[in-house]
């Protein structure tokens, strides 16, 4: 796996200068992601970000022949308005309509799955459960999850917080304050490993794309970020920086159908 991931960053090598300015014009490849969602990456100790999202980075910059910068955002929302400001080059989101509206989209390079973590001695057996009159569901405020359950709950209440404020969140549901939390499967794994008192519940209510976005009509950035997802895809290196990443309830995403 690591040969291969070496292989396709030898390979691309050689496109370089010739694209660098449709992506990079500043001459350094500088990508956005959001901080408190480890499907796409953590930020460490010594400050470095890893996972998925820089070893992406890494390897498209690699491409294009020039160095990269990579840095934390609070929100999806955060991400998106610092690809539309060019601010950042890229910006690493899950795929939803509404935000199609102001970014452009990659095809996905990785399928999150989202689902809800409860208390243990709750009645709930699957998500479908949920959508009562009486339930209470935190969310973070414009996450995926939220922008999908605000389409399709027809009965239950959503209480939205920052996504970063997850923590909260996950204290009110312990408190009795909510009756579930909806994030992806990553997170909340983690969450009920730390947390006797929860557990997740064993479907998914929604699967998502993640993506990597650039601005409205970049069209020529677009393509060359377009070939190189599939490319990364069929080299095995999306699936290496999962599996370096230790990271669980997601998988690579398909290629998309012609």
């Amino acid at each position: 796996m690591r040969y291969l991931a070496f292989w396709l960053i030898a390979a691309l090598a050689g496109a370089g200068s010739a694209t660098a300015s449709e992506l990079a014009p500043t001459g350094t490849l500088r990508a956005a992601f959001i901080g408190s969602n480890p499907v796409q990456g953590r930020v460490d100790a010594s400050g470095e970000v890893r996972g998925p999202v820089a070893d992406l980075a890494r390897a498209l910059a690699q491409r294009l022949g020039v160095p990269f910068s990579i840095a934390p955002a609070p929100s999806a929302a955060a991400v998106i308005e610092a690809v539309k400001s060019r601010n950042a080059d890229i910006g690493f989101v899950a795929f939803d309509p509404t935000r199609a509206e102001q970014v452009d989209f990659s095809q996905p390079y990785l399928l999150a799955h989202n689902s809800y973590i409860v208390r243990a001695d709750s009645n709930f057996a699957a998500s479908r459960d949920l959508d009562r009159p009486d339930v209470r569901i935190g969310v973070g405020e414009r996450d995926a999850g939220d922008l999908y359950l605000t389409r399709t709950l027809k009965s239950a209440r959503l209480s939205r917080r920052p996504s970063a404020e997850i923590a909260t969140g996950i204290k009110m549901l312990v408190a009795g304050e909510l009756d579930a939390y909806a994030a992806n499967r990553t997170r909340l794994i983690e969450i009920a490993a730390r947390e006797p008192a929860l557990r997740v519940l064993p479907d998914n209510f929604f699967s998502v794309g993640q993506a990597i976005v650039v601005a409205k009509g970049n069209g020529a950035g677009l393509t060359l970020v377009d070939r190189f997802v599939a490319e990364a895809r069929a080299s095995g290196l999306i699936q290496s920086a999962i599996e370096r990443s230790g990271l669980k309830g997601v998988d690579v995403a398909p290629a998309p159908a012609r």
